[in-house]
C-alpha cells in the first residue's frame, strides 16, 4: 500500500517508457507480415504470446480464431482496451517516398492496426505493472479484435458476450492530427445482391435468356437516383463482384456489393429497407430474381463528454512527440506525391485558416473546440462497443498531414519512425487514462450514469441476424 501511495502516472509511463522497443518491434512484425481481415492468425499469436509471458490470462473466443481476451487483476474496475491488426488489401508498400510495393497488388497496413494493436499492448502492459507493484483493485483486458477492416469482428464478439463484465472501453486510431473525439464514425451495412437469371445465346436465342447483369445494372441506376433522395450525409457506394462470363452468353448469375452508410443507424436501416425495393424493381423489370444477404453492419459512435475530456486532459498533459530532421524530410516527401491543395486545406483546417506555415506532421493537440472539425466519414464496428459501455476515441498523428488511411503513403508511415511515434504517444494516453480510472473511480460512474442517459430509449441491437 505504500508502494501505490509511491507510485505516480509519470512513473507508470517510465514504465512503459521501459518497453518502447519491445512494442515498436511487435508493431514492425505485424507491420512486416501484413495478414487481411479473417486471416490475421501471425499477429494475433504475437500478441497472445507477449500477453501470455507477461502474466495475463489468455481467453479464447468461441468460433473466432483470432480474436481472444488478454485478463490481468482482479475486481473493479474492469478496462477493456481494444486491439485491432488487421490490413488491406491492395495496400503493399516499403518505408519509401516514393510508390513501391513490397509485393504488387500485397496487403498493407494503410490503415496504421499494427500500430493500434501494439499501443493498446504497451498501455496494459504498463499498467498490469502498476497493479501488480501497488497490489491495487482492478481488472484490465485487452482484446484481440479481428476483423475490424470488414466491420463484422466486434459486432461478432459482442453478440458471442465476449464484453460481458466490463466497466468501459478504450480505444484509439492512427491518422494526420493529435485530437480527442466526441463524435466519430458513420454506422453502416454491408450488403451483398445476388440475382439469378436464364442463360442463352446472346445473339442466336436472347429471347430465350434473362440477363443477371441487366439486373445488376439497373439496380445500380436506381440507387443512383435513390442518392438524391436520402439525407445529405449519407453514402451510398457499390461495386460490381460478379458481371458473368463471355459476352455471347447472357448471364444467369450477376452479384454487386453495396455499403449504406449514415451519421445513424436508423438513417441506415431505414435507406437499407429502400435499397431492398429497388432491387426487387430491377429483377422484377428483368423477370429474374434476387437474394439479399447483409455481410456486416455497425453503428456510429455513441459520444460520452466525461471520457472525451479524460481523453483531452492526458493528450495535453503528456504531449504530443518532437520530431527529426530525418522524421519532417519523410513526411515533406510524402507530401509532395499529394494534391498541395489537400495538403493545404488540412494545415488550414486544423492548425489555423490564416496559415501559410509550411507543416508536415501536426505538433500540438488539436483544441477541444476544434475536435468536431475533424470528421471521420469511415465506419468502424468500435462503434458498436460505444453502445454496450462507455467508450472513448482519440486520434494521434501517425501520418503526415494530407495523408488518407488507406493510401499507400500511410502504409509507408505507419511503417515508419513517425507511426511509432504516434503509436507510443496512444500507448502513453492509455495509459494515462487507466491511472486516472484507476484511481478515481467517481469517473467512472460518472461515465457510466450518461451512458444510461444516452441509452434509454435506444438500446443495442446487434446488426447481425
Amino acid at each position: 500500500m505504500q508502494q501505490m501511495q509511491q507510485m505516480k502516472k509519470t512513473d507508470v509511463l517510465k514504465c512503459l517508457n521501459s518497453i518502447n522497443d519491445e512494442i515498436q518491434d511487435l508493431s514492425l512484425k505485424i507491420w512486416s507480415s501484413p495478414e487481411i481481415s479473417g486471416k490475421e492468425k501471425e499477429s494475433a499469436n504475437l500478441l497472445r504470446k507477449i500477453l501470455k509471458d507477461n502474466g495475463f490470462e489468455i481467453k479464447e473466443i468461441h468460433g473466432m480464431e483470432h480474436a481472444f481476451i488478454a485478463e490481468y487483476g482482479s475486481g473493479s474496475p474492469v478496462i477493456a482496451v481494444l486491439g485491432e491488426y488487421d490490413a488491406l488489401p491492395g495496400l503493399s508498400q516499403k518505408v519509401d517516398t516514393k510508390f513501391n510495393p513490397v509485393e504488387e497488388n500485397g496487403p498493407g497496413h494503410g490503415c496504421g492496426h499494427n500500430l493500434l494493436g501494439g499501443a493498446a499492448l504497451g498501455a496494459v502492459l504498463a499498467i498490469k505493472k502498476y497493479l501488480e507493484q501497488c497490489e491495487m483493485s482492478g481488472t484490465i483486458r485487452f482484446y484481440g479484435c479481428p476483423e475490424e477492416e470488414t466491420l463484422a469482428g466486434k459486432v461478432k464478439m459482442i453478440k458471442k458476450g465476449a464484453f460481458h463484465g466490463c466497466d468501459l472501453a478504450l480505444s484509439w486510431h492512427p491518422m494526420s492530427v493529435n485530437t480527442a473525439l466526441e463524435n466519430a464514425f458513420l454506422a453502416n451495412n454491408s450488403i451483398k445482391f445476388r440475382f439469378h437469371g436464364i442463360s442463352s445465346h446472346a445473339a442466336q436465342s436472347p429471347e430465350a435468356g434473362r440477363s443477371a447483369l441487366d439486373a445488376v445494372e439497373l439496380m445500380n441506376v436506381g440507387a443512383n437516383y435513390l442518392r438524391e433522395h436520402i439525407i445529405d450525409k449519407a453514402r451510398i457506394h457499390y461495386t460490381i463482384t460478379n458481371a458473368g462470363g463471355a459476352p455471347n452468353i447472357i448471364p444467369k448469375e450477376a452479384e454487386s456489393w453495396y455499403y449504406v452508410r449514415a451519421p445513424h443507424r436508423k438513417d441506415v436501416e431505414e435507406i437499407t429497407e429502400r435499397l431492398f425495393k429497388v432491387a426487387k424493381g430491377a429483377a422484377m423489370m428483368t423477370e429474374t430474381t434476387v437474394d439479399c444477404e447483409i455481410i456486416s453492419g455497425c453503428y456510429e459512435m455513441l459520444p460520452n463528454k466525461v471520457l472525451f475530456d479524460l481523453t483531452y486532459k492526458n493528450m495535453v498533459e503528456i504531449g504530443a512527440p518532437s520530431y527529426t530532421e530525418n522524421e519532417l524530410a519523410f513526411a515533406k516527401g510524402l507530401q509532395e506525391t499529394i494534391d498541395p491543395n489537400i495538403v493545404e486545406g488540412e494545415i488550414k483546417k486544423y492548425l489555423s485558416p490564416d496559415s501559410n506555415e509550411k507543416t508536415y506532421i501536426h505538433q500540438g493537440v488539436l483544441e477541444k473546440e476544434k475536435a468536431d472539425t475533424v470528421v471521420i466519414a469511415g465506419s468502424s464496428d468500435s462503434g458498436d462497443v460505444s453502445w454496450i459501455m462507455p467508450m472513448n476515441l482519440f486520434l494521434t498523428a501517425c501520418f503526415p498531414l494530407g495523408v488518407a488511411i488507406h493510401s499507400w503513403q500511410a502504409t509507408a508511415s505507419t511503417g515508419s519512425s513517425i507511426g511509432m511515434k504516434g503509436m507510443i504517444y496512444a500507448a502513453q494516453i492509455l495509459s494515462g487514462m487507466m491511472y486516472d480510472l484507476l484511481n478515481e473511480p467517481s469517473i467512472i460512474a460518472i461515465a457510466k450514469e450518461e451512458f444510461n442517459t444516452r441509452t434509454e430509449k435506444r438500446k443495442y441491437i446487434s446488426p447481425l441476424k
